[in-house]
């Protein structure tokens, strides 16, 4: 039976890049996916691209393509990435100009595109906002970014063409792995249960590390060697949609029944109907087994038909956090901690200072679970001997958030003993709201740049 090997070379915007040429270099790969777009991600890259048409794309991408080129054309390894965030064309562009520095000839790289609807929201006002239960309209002008989740049609397409080097926008993350499968064997898209199949082998590699022990490593209970040194994953992919996940061997890591089921239902809101711009996964059947070290045989997930609809992710500015925080130690660092925090709080009220949602941590003691957690692991908080202060505070104007900080700093003089190494600092927070589109809308096109 034919099998081809893909290979999984980022996980996340900013990861790491040695496992990636590794596993280039050593995993005898056919392709390499870079899977770099979080919800956030592509909203900070808009506003960037809106600043300078020529950015947009992912940060890291000449950083990547520079040390990847080489090892792809070498290799024969066809690369297929979401790095192009906002602004795909340029994205192509970038990688063009690598390889023309390098001497490379004979390459073929395609930016997909259609994903960004923009220029076109006004057509959706009065559509639903998923999170906010009411209609785009009430945050038209705060809106900075929109963007459909599309499928593997661009990809694959671009692979009938030949293409070396895929740079997308946003395109659904198990898609990057599916497209070059249904391209390799020839799937059609009405083919469910491979479909569901090949969703779910993008999916358990589409954050890389995540499978190989990353996220996953809990010393004395879970452990994972050598975990500085973690290897990326790499599919073996059968032409049925049989998969064994593997790593190189001697990296760092390891792959493990366990592994595999804690990322095959990681952000599965429900492993019968993991829903995707390809279609719609059903992980209930599926089987896992060691088969060797190293060596995890996963089949059994099955599919149905596709939605009509596309989700389509709306970056909006939604507010300012401003922040500070200030350390104290030794007897009595809890009770001048939180006396430091009553101070900042009444100050802010006292002060007028208009804040939507005021927040004051205790690092250490509450600020992951809050007081009715953290009280049964505290008994007796006086024997703290280190308290970090946070206070946080939601607010619409940025001026509001500065006061916020600027107040956590003026207890060094105003404040109890013994307060130091105070930090302040104001975020702008883009958040991410969903409405659902007609499919029909979105219309995917490709531009090919050659050297």
């Amino acid at each position: 039976m034919k099998t081809i090997r893909i290979g999984a070379g980022a996980g996340y915007a900013g990861d790491r890049l040695e496992p990636a040429l590794e596993i280039m270099e050593k995993g005898s790969l056919d392709y390499i996916v870079f899977e770099c777009l979080a919800e956030r991600t592509i909203a900070i890259a808009q506003e960037q691209k809106l600043k300078d048409p020529g950015k947009g794309y992912n940060g890291l991408l000449e950083y990547r393509m520079d040390k990847v080129l080489p090892l792809c054309v070498e290799k024969k390894v066809k690369v297929i990435t979401n790095m192009g965030a906002a602004n795909p064309l340029a994205g192509a562009k970038a990688i063009k100009k690598i390889a023309e520095e390098k001497g490379i000839k004979g390459l073929k790289i395609a930016a997909v595109l259609g994903d960004n609807i923009f220029e076109n929201i006004d057509k959706y006002l009065d559509y639903d906002v998923l999170e906010l239960e009411t209609k785009l309209e009430t945050i038209k002008d705060q809106i900075v970014s929109a963007n459909a989740y599309t499928g593997v049609d661009g990809i694959v397409e671009a692979l009938e063409n030949d293409a070396d080097i895929i740079i997308t926008g946003r395109v659904a993350d198990p898609s990057l792995v599916l497209a070059p499968i249904m391209y390799a064997f020839g799937w059609n898209c009405d083919e469910y249960d491979k479909i569901g199949k090949g969703i779910m082998i993008g999916h358990l590699l589409e954050c890389a590390g995540q499978i190989t022990g990353g996220y996953f490593a809990d010393p004395g209970y879970k452990d994972v060697d050598d975990l500085w040194n973690l290897g990326f994953p790499i599919a073996e992919i059968s032409e049925n949609g049989d998969v064994v996940i593997t790593k190189v061997e001697g990296t760092g890591g390891n792959v493990t029944t366990a592994t595999c089921k804690e990322q095959l239902i990681y952000e599965i809101h429900d492993p019968g109907t993991y829903i995707t711009p390809d279609g719609i996964a059903d992980y209930t059947n599926i089987t896992m087994e060691q088969i060797e070290k190293d060596r995890v045989l996963v089949k059994g997930a099955t599919g149905r038909p596709k939605t009509d609809t596309l989700k389509v992710s709306i970056g909006y500015k939604d507010c300012f956090i401003g922040e500070g925080e200030m350390s104290y130690g030794g007897t009595g660092a809890y009770d001048r901690a939180k006396l430091a925090g009553e101070i900042v709080e009444k100050r802010l009220k006292a002060t007028g200072v208009k804040v939507e949602e005021l927040r004051i941590d205790y690092i250490g003691i509450n600020s992951l679970y809050r007081d009715q957690i953290s009280d049964a692991m505290f008994h007796d908080r006086s024997l703290c001997k280190e308290i970090r202060l946070r206070v946080s505070g939601r607010t619409i104007n940025r001026s509001d958030a500065v006061k916020i900080g600027n107040e956590v700093e003026a207890l060094y003089t105003n404040g109890p003993a013994g307060g130091g190494g105070a930090t302040l600092g104001v975020k702008e927070i883009v958040s991410i709201a969903s409405i659902f589109i007609p499919r029909d809308d979105i219309q995917t096109q490709i531009h090919y740049e050659e050297v």
